[in-house]
């Protein structure tokens, strides 16, 4: 991203093994895919790879909005970034959503079109928001 460009929300998932983190991640990726959002690794964040740790430090220090999505009420990703000292701006927990945890089992894409769409509205409302309060008052 240059510095010319509106920074985007970053986004956090889950990426366990049940259907809801798998579906979690799905969402985080076509976020970044589709330019909503920049999707970085929790596990880094966990593990604490440095340049993942000074990346979710600086956002939280600078007010660049940070989009966790976590699949179930665990919270993994919610609880990484606490680790560091960074919150998330917005937190999507997919099983408040209706989504199940299931094991050995894919996510239902019918589901994850309908929460991309949410998803979606979420990161552009962050962005908007954090762009919004960064530009020069016109008056």
């Amino acid at each position: 991203m240059s510095d010319a460009a509106a920074p985007l929300a970053l986004v956090y998932a889950c990426s366990g093994c049940s259907s809801a983190a798998q579906l979690a991640n799905h969402l985080a990726v076509r976020l970044d895919r589709n330019g909503e959002a920049e999707m970085s690794c929790i596990a880094g964040v966990g593990g604490g790879v440095k340049p993942l740790v000074r990346l979710a430090q600086r956002a939280q220090r600078e007010g660049r909005p940070i989009l966790a999505i976590d699949g179930c009420a665990l919270g993994c990703v919610k609880h990484a970034l606490a680790q560091v000292g960074a919150q998330p701006t917005r937190y999507v927990q997919l099983a408040e959503s209706g989504v199940r945890k299931l094991a050995h089992a894919d996510f239902d894409p019918v589901q994850a079109a309908a929460l991309l769409q949410h998803c979606t509205e979420q990161a552009r409302e962050l962005a908007a928001e954090f762009n919004r309060a960064r530009s020069p008052d016109p008056a």
